[in-house]
């Protein structure tokens, strides 16, 4: 509560001005997303923000193209430049009664291209002996997340992002290991603007606990998923 008392202290209404072109994945922050662009834009009521949120999207493309100011890049974890805010690992998920028949091909269900998630997802499966195909397509995360819970496909995501009715397909199911990921704040080179530079202290600092350390996106309690193994 007093770290909380603290951050709205510091976004008190403002005179600052401007414009600032945001990006950013549907799955950094889940529900905190709208409440945190709420905050800012109550603190900043001159500045005009255009957000970006998608899960396909490219933002660090568009960040380079001068597209956008800043921006929450979903990436492989390794790749330099910008501010970590969270750290996780891919996984292969489905629904807990999702059942892949060893020789039978494998639904995917997908996002549109270039997400990263399709993009990793597709590079593991070429050179691993898997016949997949491409069972459900959405360009929303809600979309996705529906059809793993109805059967329609096994996908991949952040392992902190596994929800109730959904399991980790395990080694046994003879899919390839996938890579770790992270998001990290990302800016163009003339991005660094004063009510830029708040809009990222934000969403830094909302991303952390008080103490600094990189936390998970918040959720209420969920039942830990299931590593069935194929029947």
């Amino acid at each position: 509560m007093q770290a909380h008392a603290a951050l709205s202290r510091r976004f008190q209404s403002s005179s600052l001005a401007g414009s600032i072109r945001f990006g950013v994945p549907e799955n950094f922050l889940g529900d905190q997303l709208p409440q945190l662009l709420s905050r800012f834009a109550r603190a900043f009521p001159a500045v005009r923000l255009e957000a970006s949120v998608s899960v396909c999207q490219d933002f660090s493309a568009r960040i380079e193209s001068g597209e956008l100011d800043l921006a929450v890049a979903m990436r492989r974890a390794g790749e330099t430049g910008g501010t970590v805010l969270r750290r996780s690992r891919f996984v292969w998920a489905a629904a807990e009664d999702f059942a892949f028949p060893p020789g039978s091909s494998l639904p995917l269900a997908l996002s549109h291209p270039p997400c990263l998630c399709r993009t990793v997802a597709v590079e593991a499966l070429a050179d691993s002996g898997v016949e997949w195909h491409t069972g459900f397509t959405s360009a929303n995360l809600h979309g996705l997340r529906a059809a793993m819970l109805a059967g329609l496909g096994a996908s991949i995501i952040a392992h902190d992002e596994i929800e109730p009715g959904m399991k980790v397909l395990e080694p046994g199911y003879g899919l390839p290991p996938l890579p770790e990921l992270e998001f990290a704040l990302i800016w163009s080179p003339g991005g660094k603007t004063p009510c830029a530079r708040e809009l990222g202290r934000l969403i830094t600092d909302t991303a952390r606990n008080p103490d600094g350390e990189i936390r998970h996106p918040t959720r209420a309690p969920r039942p830990k998923a299931r590593a069935d193994k194929p029947v």
